[in-house]
């Protein structure tokens, strides 16, 4: 393995975290994805980062592929891999990009899980509100999904981020960017009600900003809400994998199936590029072609 190699991952990581504000989980999950691939480079007898071909590329693609990867993971590696030589490019480390004509495997074709909107509205009704726990799980999964938050997003989230008065709130996502979303009448009734009782007795006199808090009164994590996720598509007898993300899926492709138009879902998802959103037009014509196949006489 070459150090020199590494050296120039953890040069471009430190640029990604001063210069670009990059996420700390971005930042890891990328730096585990260039480690892989220098140190396939590496096993290949390839000691310079100049001597790496786009043949070695598609080959460490192929590895990962065959190894059982996801293609979301497959295509994230590459995206690390892009940037990691536009960053060599500039640096003047290297002349030619051996990645630049590679092309993204299809996302598309891997559909994200989504609930319909029944299963959905009886998923929202199990935590009830008769206990304050009740009350602050009924007030995050309606909030997840009435603006199609990151679970990372949800439990971060601090009192100072909602505007009470106008109905939305302001989260900060990946690489810092801030974005507004609408919360929606529903989700809002369920957080007032939550934050004038039930987080009043959890937070137990303490001062506390943490939004979203655990019977100690303090925050929760990504794995505890995984658990309460769980707990109430248990609960729901559903017979389907449900994820914190499926409430982000479902959000997105709901909104496209009432008529959103895609830049909007786009600007409330948090995402910097339009064609991570379009994955979800490919859902909603999957769902087209159902109704279709099922309710025409010629279908």
């Amino acid at each position: 393995m070459s150090q020199s190699m590494f050296h120039h991952v953890d040069r471009y990581l430190d640029f990604l975290a001063v210069e670009k504000g990059v996420s700390r989980n971005t930042l890891e999950a990328y730096s585990r994805d260039l480690s892989r691939y220098v140190d396939f480079a590496g096993q290949k007898g390839i000691k310079d980062i100049r001597g790496i071909s786009s043949d070695t590329i598609i080959s460490f693609l192929g590895d990962l592929k065959g190894g059982g990867l996801m293609t979301t993971s497959i295509n994230r590696s590459l995206a690390a891999i892009r940037g990691f030589y536009r960053y060599l490019l500039t640096e003047n480390i290297i002349d030619e990009n051996p990645v630049a004509n590679i092309e993204l495997a299809k996302v598309w074709m891997h559909l994200p899980d989504t609930l319909n909107r029944e299963d959905m509205a009886l998923l929202l009704r199990q935590p009830g509100t008769k206990t304050p726990l009740a009350m602050r799980d009924t007030a995050m999964l309606e909030l997840l999904y009435a603006t199609g938050l990151r679970v990372s997003e949800l439990v971060s989230l601090s009192m100072s981020n909602i505007n009470w008065q106008a109905g939305y709130l302001i989260v900060v996502g990946k690489g810092n960017k801030e974005r507004i979303v609408p919360i929606g009448r529903a989700a809002l009734d369920c957080m007032n009600r939550y934050v004038g009782d039930a987080r009043r007795k959890l937070v137990g006199g303490r001062s506390v900003n943490t939004l979203f808090l655990n019977r100690s009164g303090d925050g929760l994590t990504r794995q505890g809400f995984w658990k309460i996720i769980k707990k109430y598509v248990r609960k729901a007898g559903l017979n389907k994998k449900v994820y914190p993300h499926t409430f982000r899926h479902s959000f997105a492709t709901h909104l496209l199936e009432g008529g959103a138009d895609l830049r909007s879902v786009q600007v409330m998802l948090g995402h910097a590029d339009i064609s991570t959103t379009q994955i979800y037009t490919h859902v909603t014509r999957e769902r087209l072609r159902e109704i279709h196949r099922k309710y025409h006489p010629r279908g």
